[in-house]
């Protein structure tokens, strides 16, 4: 497969060319994936969903994350304007992926479908809220550097990947896997960080800075839990079940450091920077790298 052609003095002559090569490329795709075929069936808008993310962030934080309109004495009603709409526009993106199985449903059966997951969804706003605002507190209990909680929620990208993992796992595990990885995506764009929306999560996570972390599909994270930015739960193995770590409450993983596998975690454990780990450890233990040498130059 060659990507350099012989160059074309006039793009304009050669535009017929081009458009027959992408419409045999199309077809050879479409030929080897015949269930992905293109049938004119529309996919979940990563843009729609951007912006109904942002909004969805108002709605469960109106006094932080909302229009600046917005106070103590109307919240209510913002709530209750922003929620109905935005459900609504969720619906609609849950139907064009309930469109994409295989067995081709009606409309009606899309549409019925969809309407259970957002509902479910809508029920389950309230715990996600309390979910959050203990990831927040989290964050301003160990960072020293934090001089308010509402500076958590409104500067940490940490939080921000947080708060898209929640509402994308939520939707992930009601049945809508497509909008769920479009969610993850949209968070890894914004904040370097990667987390796939079938981990799960407990309550008062804590990463720090961010950058660079990734959280593969089988992870299991307990309590408390205290990750730098760099540290990567990777994944082994092709087949069904667990592929990636599980770490126990209160455990600390320093800068760089990658733990790959489904190897376990015990409570309380520590894992320096920069450290490859492939096996379990026990709880209480710390995980350390030889130091450093210090040699003349």
């Amino acid at each position: 497969m060659s990507l350099s052609p012989a160059p074309v003095a006039n793009f304009r002559a050669g535009l017929d060319d081009v458009l027959h090569e992408l419409a045999e490329a199309r077809a050879a795709w479409r030929a080897a994936h015949p269930r992905n075929a293109e049938h004119g069936v529309a996919f979940p808008s990563r843009e729609a969903l951007a912006s109904l993310l942002r909004q969805l962030g108002a709605a469960l934080f109106p006094l932080r994350l909302g229009p600046p309109e917005v106070n103590a004495g109307n919240e209510a009603r913002f709530i209750a304007a922003c929620l109905e709409t935005q459900l609504d526009r969720l619906h609609g993106q849950v139907v064009l992926e309930q469109m994409l199985a295989p067995e081709r449903p009606t409309d009606k059966a899309a549409s019925d479908a969809a309407e259970r997951i957002v509902g479910d969804f809508a029920a389950s706003l309230a715990a996600l809220r309390r979910l959050i605002d203990s990831d927040v507190e989290a964050a301003y209990r160990i960072d020293p550097a934090a001089r308010s909680v509402d500076e958590v929620l409104l500067c940490y990208p940490g939080l921000l990947a947080v708060i898209h993992h929640r509402i994308a796992h939520r939707l992930f595990t009601l049945g809508a896997p497509i909008v769920a990885r479009t969610i993850a995506a949209i968070a890894l764009e914004r904040t370097g960080i990667d987390i796939h929306p079938g981990a799960q999560i407990g309550p008062s996570l804590f990463i720090d800075h961010g950058s660079g972390v990734v959280i593969g599909e089988t992870s299991r994270i307990g309590a408390r839990v205290h990750l730098h930015q760099g540290v990567t739960l990777g994944g082994r193995g092709r087949g069904p079940g667990r592929r990636h770590p599980r770490l126990g409450d209160d455990v600390v993983i320093h800068a760089g450091a990658t733990l790959v596998g489904p190897i376990t975690l015990g409570a309380g454990c520590v894992v320096e920077g920069n450290i490859w780990l492939a096996q379990d450890v026990p709880p209480a233990h710390r995980v350390a790298a030889p130091p450093p040498q210090l040699l003349p130059r």
